[in-house]
């Protein structure tokens, strides 16, 4: 496998995970209204939702010789062809969900194809809308190499009126919407400044 590379003027690319796997979760809305956001109005950015659902419990009796089972290998190859990473981290717990700390162990596996990447992470929920569990993905990421933006942060109480989320879990507040592109563009240019260095 080849890492990816790229230079100031090519497209970003976005490997975008969502660590609720119900389809109309708001999580999965933050990560499709941030697809929808940068197809009309970011230049040179794709993202791509990379689905965790179908990774298996993390047992490396089903690592071969230097091999995967198929589901993993896409998936690690998926994360090592991005050029950097968006999590969408619901909190469960006052963690990350287990199938997002699930695919995240996958990927670390020798060799780590989360390394020197830069990443954001954005969270919906009750109370501090997710914080807590960005904190604790913040400190596995220390030792992931990955490099995440400080600023801005991107916490939603999806339960505070007015209503943030229609009953599919598509984000509707434009003001939400205006602080996640900020994220984006952050991911965006933290992730240029990281391809100049290379």
């Amino acid at each position: 496998m080849e890492a990816a590379s790229v230079t100031a003027s090519s497209l970003i690319r976005v490997a975008a995970l969502s660590g609720s796997l119900r389809k109309s979760s708001y999580n999965r809305g933050l990560i499709r209204s941030a697809i929808e956001i940068s197809n009309t109005s970011i230049n040179g950015l794709q993202i791509e939702y990379v689905d965790i659902s179908p990774l298996p419990l993390l047992n490396t009796d089903l690592e071969g010789e230097g091999s995967f089972p198929p589901a993993i290998e896409a998936f690690r190859q998926k994360i090592l062809e991005a050029d950097c990473i968006l999590f969408a981290s619901p909190e469960y717990n006052y963690s990350m969900s287990a199938p997002l700390k699930n695919a995240v162990d996958w990927a670390s596996r020798p060799p780590n194809v989360w390394a020197d990447k830069a990443a954001a992470i954005v969270s919906a929920g009750g109370g501090f809308g997710g914080g807590r569990s960005q904190y604790h993905l913040r400190q596995v990421g220390v030792f992931l190499d990955l490099h995440f933006i400080n600023k801005p942060e991107f916490f939603l109480n999806a339960f505070q009126p007015p209503a943030k989320f229609d009953s599919d879990g598509n984000l509707i507040d434009e003001q939400a919407k205006e602080r996640l592109k900020e994220v984006i563009l952050s991911l965006q240019a933290l992730s240029l400044k990281l391809c100049r260095k290379q």
